[in-house]
């Protein structure tokens, strides 16, 4: 419907700024003329529509625009408060908690039909706390300084600009500036330690969502394998809980052949089939095999050992 599209176009404006009627075709899918009949009717429903020509014009609308909030409905006010209910249960914050109040007070209809629970995301005090200094040090825009601890047990002093933190593959993150590689990165909070505050000022504005897609593309781009393994029919429903791949053969007995691209050096993956035990055996890479039956040789020897 036409209404519903202008409350779109109203709404992509004003989270997004300037957009050219070309991306706004593309992002209704209509014309470009439909989209300039649009613009048209929006200032004519008084929405103040500013327009500018040449390579890098388009419609805008001005910043003393403020929308009502009864466009949202009851249903929206509901995905926002899940949403607001699983940061509370990731990430216990006083400021997180009254937002949620206030748009729970917005809402007429209390019953939600969508619960999100991210207590898993809860993590231990020290982690808390590192969580909170690092929140605080984005909204101030200082520097930080940290000892960090890799995937290879390799340590070493970081000073940074953080941009921002993110909650994905299991585990809280921090984005930040690295001067010393000029470049954006993650570290992982659990590995951070000696957390503090520097009375350095950030040099470099960080916008948090576009520097987490530029390390996404990154991330694409990082070294993968092709990993496939015989597995014991019931392992099936664990593969497709834990593992993101396909089944390319089954076999009558139940079994199958699993494939998976993966990235070379993430644990979670591997630490995955080292549980599945002999019920899982992997056909290739000839290099992964090899991996695994040093590491099981190498676990046996300690245990020989020890009895």
């Amino acid at each position: 419907m036409k209404i519903d599209r202008l409350l779109g176009i109203t709404i992509y404006l004003l989270n997004h700024g300037k957009t050219s009627a070309g991306k706004l075709a593309r992002q209704f899918e209509v014309s470009v003329r439909t989209i300039i009949r649009d613009m048209d009717t929006l200032s004519l429903a008084g929405i103040p529509i500013v327009s500018t020509c040449g390579t890098d014009g388009g419609y805008e609308i001005m910043d003393s625009f403020v929308m009502n909030g009864q466009t949202v409905s009851g249903t929206e006010y509901g995905y926002i408060i899940s949403a607001l209910e699983g940061l509370v249960s990731a990430y216990g914050d006083k400021k997180i908690e009254a937002a949620l109040e206030k748009i729970q007070a917005l809402r007429k209809d209390k019953d939600n039909t969508m619960l999100l629970d991210l207590g898993a995301a809860h993590e231990n005090r020290d982690t808390n706390e590192i969580l909170y200094l690092l929140n605080h040090a984005v909204q101030i825009r200082h520097q930080i300084a940290f000892r960090y601890t890799n995937s290879k047990d390799e340590v070493r002093e970081v000073e940074a600009e953080p941009a921002g933190v993110i909650y994905k593959w299991y585990n809280w993150y921090l984005i930040a500036y690295y001067p010393k590689r000029q470049e954006y990165c993650m570290f992982k909070v659990v590995r951070m330690d000696e957390l503090k505050i520097l009375e350095k000022k950030n040099e470099k504005s960080h916008q948090i969502r576009e520097i987490e897609k530029k390390l996404e593309e990154k991330e694409e781009q990082r070294s993968t394998i092709q990993v496939v393994v015989h597995c014991k029919a019931k392992l099936k429903s664990r593969c497709r809980e834990y593992l993101n791949g396909i089944i390319t053969k089954e076999h009558e007995n139940g079994d199958f052949e699993f494939s998976m691209t993966v990235p070379e050096g993430e644990q979670f993956w591997y630490g995955v089939l080292l549980s599945f035990g002999r019920d899982a055996k992997v056909t290739a890479p000839k290099e992964l095999i090899q991996r695994i039956v040093k590491q099981c040789r190498e676990v046996i020897e300690i245990y020989d050992v020890e009895n």
